[in-house]
């Protein structure tokens, strides 16, 4: 079956694929990815569909769609939650249901577009916390293998906004995802400056969970970082570009107001979207049918009738005036599926 994958991306883009499968069981999954590579065909597995860019000419091979529901949890007075969750099932639904029943550790990642199988590739992460806080395992079909391979949360590798998973694209096949969660009302430290200030508390306060979950919907929202089908403005990818992260040294080239997070290992991360800012990337910007959003610069959207090209050059645009300032090339943190940056 063919589907154009514009209707499958938060980007409205994308061109038809080639083949096109639906999995709404783990079994239904595994068999269309044995298949697939049975048959030597290329394979994209596709979830939400909110960090990808499809190029116009679409897919010359098998796009899975991972459609998986379901979930089990298992509760210790001790130790709190340990809850697994199929790949498919949405994010944001899975937040809100784990809040609802009393557990605390996701309330920062509120609002993040995706399903739950895409939240270990890419180790999302918002307002000063990182999904790999809270990961126990995450099960997987290891393509070159033939086999599944389960990997404890130090078997996976996390970095900023990366995995092994990312580093290996296409091998592992994510089934499902398990989370160790405490028990509790209040949330974890508030590390993120912004977050605080809006809930009028100091850095590293704790503030019920719900009270979070509020405050990052609407900072979220105030950035266009909410999909929603009928406004253009958030018809995009998020986060186009990652913050960069830097050595001491070249981190103290930037001029003094520029945000700084110092790192464990003595790097220092500084923020994209001032950069892009401070470069001239301007909000409402445009390039034919693409444009930077009116509400936050690293959101890169689709005005209505915008192209996989057009998006490419209006990123590869601003990557080059971020360059031309700081000497900083921005890397991307959305995937592209035929189509490269570079």
């Amino acid at each position: 079956m063919s589907e154009v994958l514009a209707n499958y991306t938060s980007l409205h883009i994308g061109g038809p694929a080639k083949n096109f499968v639906r999995a709404t069981t783990e079994e239904e999954l595994v068999n269309a990815v044995k298949a697939a590579d049975a048959a030597g065909e290329e394979v994209l597995i596709l979830g939400g569909g909110s960090n990808v860019l499809v190029g116009d000419a679409g897919f010359n091979g098998t796009v899975i769609h991972v459609e998986t529901k379901g979930n089990s949890y298992h509760v210790d007075a001790c130790s709190g939650g340990m809850i697994t969750v199929a790949a498919g099932e949405d994010w944001d639904g899975f937040v809100a249901w784990i809040l609802e029943k009393g557990f605390a550790g996701l309330e920062t990642m509120s609002g993040i577009p995706g399903t739950v199988g895409g939240a270990p590739i890419q180790n999302i992460g918002a307002y000063g916390h990182e999904v790999s806080e809270v990961i126990a395992r995450v099960r997987t079909w290891d393509r070159k293998a033939g086999a599944y391979k389960t990997f404890s949360n130090s078997e996976c590798e996390f970095s900023y906004r990366s995995s092994v998973f990312k580093r290996n694209p296409g091998r592992y096949v994510v089934i499902d995802v398990t989370f160790q969660l405490r028990n509790g009302e209040m949330s974890l430290p508030i590390k993120y400056k912004e977050l605080a200030s809006y809930l009028g508390v100091e850095l590293e306060a704790r503030v019920l969970v719900s009270d979070v979950r509020k405050a990052v919907l609407a900072l979220r929202a105030a950035k266009g970082m909410l999909l929603d089908a009928k406004d253009h403005d958030t018809w995009s990818a998020g986060s186009f570009f990652v913050n960069p992260i830097l050595s001491a040294a070249d981190a103290s080239k930037l001029p003094a107001d520029a945000p700084r997070w110092v790192q464990e290992d003595g790097k220092v991360k500084t923020s994209a979207a001032w950069l892009m800012e401070q470069a001239g990337v301007k909000k409402g910007d445009l390039h034919n049918g693409a444009g930077v959003s009116n509400k936050h610069v690293l959101a890169l959207i689709n005005n209505g009738n915008a192209t996989a090209t057009d998006i490419l050059e209006l990123a590869r645009s601003a990557r080059k005036i971020v360059k031309d300032k700081f000497g900083i090339t921005l890397e991307p943190e959305v995937q592209f599926i035929g189509l490269s940056l570079d």
